[in-house]
């Protein structure tokens, strides 16, 4: 009986040219660097320099984080990339009653431009490319990044970087959303028209399928909601008035990367083909910058493991070595100790020493594109590519993303293979090391980083301050502008920048477009 893929397609015991039979070189793979980037999106791939190291980090207090960033750019990380808590995500301030209990927990808590200084203290903001995890505030985020840096003296042309600012993907797989779709698309659209005015180096989405694979997506649910995001969004800044070549170079995705290497190449390849294609065929986009898809990429957190976490440390090997045997632009090694809590000092340095020996001790980055001709790549390419361009045009039934989340279309596909994977993983039939073979009968004990619940009361003390010592009057003519360009249609930004600056706080200008737009509450239609 022969293997099926992650994807659920078959995984032939032995491939051959009948199977690439009527299969075109030219049309199906190209030239490294050129339509339809099959073979990724720039001529010389990793023969040149290797890809962004970046290691995400982020806990506690904006204090604690600095620190943190600082010892990983001294062990070699190329970029930043920040983790926000539960709070900021949703764009409640620390203080708020709501909040309790999550200050600082999964990411940093920024509340102010004050925190977001601190968190940046002695980080020059025009050598380091730093993206951001954040979605439904990531206008804020980026506002106030874009601040701080102006205090440096670092214009904001040399400010290099992504903010996920993805919300699609929070209606479906997620859940840190803030506002109803179509005010979100409008805030996404207004973020794509001020950096192309003021920011032009920053990549203003990070259109992402990385968490519907970790909420259970297949490889080709994946790319194929994830690309249907995309589609939504570039649909959405060409309404707003904008050329797609203006915009569309910025555009960047985010994947995972899971264990089944020979499969999740294949992903990578099909999505690089699919996009090309959407971009020129459906958008006649004509800059080759525009049809690239260009994407981060993190290690599978979803198939590490509390038990035995030390063999964490192999899966992660093998998923980095999928990326980049995929060709990503970046890429995140998680630490071992994930699954358990935060992860350690150590640890985080192990994951970034795991992509360094990945470049540096081994020869997949001496030539492009290294599986490029195999017959079970290439076939895996096709099938993976046919089975996400069938979901995707099942979404175009609905009338695209937005509609068919409001059915509940993707959430209900992925809740489908996700009860397939815990099926297969309870009965055995999926093998977990660790967990369901291959068991210890004692785990060996392991000290977890833990952060300090004294972060919450040492915000609120700091929130307390903030607001004592600030010109109230300022906050308030600045968010009642705010709330002016919200309820019509000059871009938010501008204002919001303004508010940021007199130092409202994250949640005050959450709560003022909240006040407009309203906030999302979902409903199961499925």
């Amino acid at each position: 009986m022969g293997r099926e893929s992650e994807s659920g397609l078959p995984i032939e015991p032995v491939y051959g040219p009948h199977d690439l039979a009527d299969w075109d070189p030219a049309q199906k793979l190209g030239e490294p660097g050129a339509y339809p980037f099959t073979r990724g999106v720039y001529p010389t791939m990793y023969t040149g320099k290797p890809w962004t190291m970046r290691q995400y980090a982020g806990f506690g207090t904006a204090a604690e984080s600095n620190a943190r960033y600082k010892e990983l750019i001294a062990h070699g990380t190329m970029g930043l990339s920040v983790a926000f808590d539960l709070p900021t995500q949703m764009g409640h301030d620390s203080d708020a009653p709501i909040a309790h209990g999550e200050v600082g927990k999964v990411g940093v808590a920024i509340d102010s431009i004050d925190d977001m200084r601190m968190l940046f203290g002695g980080i020059p903001l025009d050598k380091v490319s730093t993206s951001m995890t954040i979605n439904a505030p990531a206008a804020l985020l980026l506002l106030l990044y874009q601040l701080v840096a102006e205090e440096q003296g670092v214009p904001a042309g040399k400010l290099t970087g992504t903010i996920q600012n993805d919300v699609l993907k929070e209606y479906i797989a997620r859940g840190t959303y803030i506002f109803p779709p179509k005010p979100s698309l409008r805030l996404i659209a207004d973020i794509f028209k001020y950096c192309k005015a003021e920011i032009p180096k920053w990549n203003t989405i990070s259109i992402s399928g990385y968490h519907m694979a970790e909420a259970g997506a297949s490889p080709a649910q994946e790319i194929a909601f994830t690309l249907a995001d995309g589609i939504e969004y570039v649909r959405t800044a060409i309404a707003a008035g904008m050329d797609v070549d203006d915009f569309a170079p910025r555009l960047s995705f985010f994947f995972v990367s899971r264990t089944t290497i020979l499969e999740e190449v294949a992903k990578f390849r099909a999505a690089r083909r699919i996009w090309a294609r959407v971009m020129r065929e459906e958008f006649g986009a004509s800059s080759p910058k525009s049809q690239m898809l260009r994407f981060h990429t993190q290690t599978a957190g979803v198939q590490l493991t509390a038990q035995q976490p030390e063999v964490n440390l192999v899966r992660v090997a093998v998923q980095g070595l999928a990326a980049v045997l995929g060709g990503t632009q970046s890429l995140h090694t998680n630490s071992f100790d994930e699954a358990i809590a935060l992860p350690t000092e150590k640890s985080a340095r192990l994951a970034l020493r795991t992509q360094q020996v990945l470049a540096y001790e081994t020869d997949v980055t001496a030539t492009v594109d290294p599986f490029a001709g195999s017959y079970v790549i290439e076939k895996m390419t096709d099938e993976v590519e046919e089975a996400a361009v069938e979901l995707i045009a099942r979404v175009e039934e609905f009338g695209g993303a937005v509609n068919a989340i409001e059915h509940g279309f993707q959430k209900s596909e992925i809740e489908r293979n996700a009860y397939r994977i815990a099926q297969e993983t309870d009965s055995g039939e999926r093998v977990v090391v660790g967990v369901n073979r291959f068991k210890l009968d004692e785990e060996e004990p392991y000290e977890p980083l833990r952060v300090d619940p004294a972060i919450e009361a040492q915000q609120a003390e700091r929130l307390a301050k903030l607001r004592a010592d600030r010109d109230q009057a300022a906050v308030d003519a600045a968010l009642a502008s705010l709330r002016q360009a919200a309820q019509g249609t000059d871009n938010a930004l501008y204002p919001m920048k303004e508010a940021l600056r007199a130092r409202a706080t994250v949640g005050e200008v959450c709560n003022t477009l909240r006040e407009v737009w309203g906030a999302y509450v979902p409903t199961d239609v499925f």
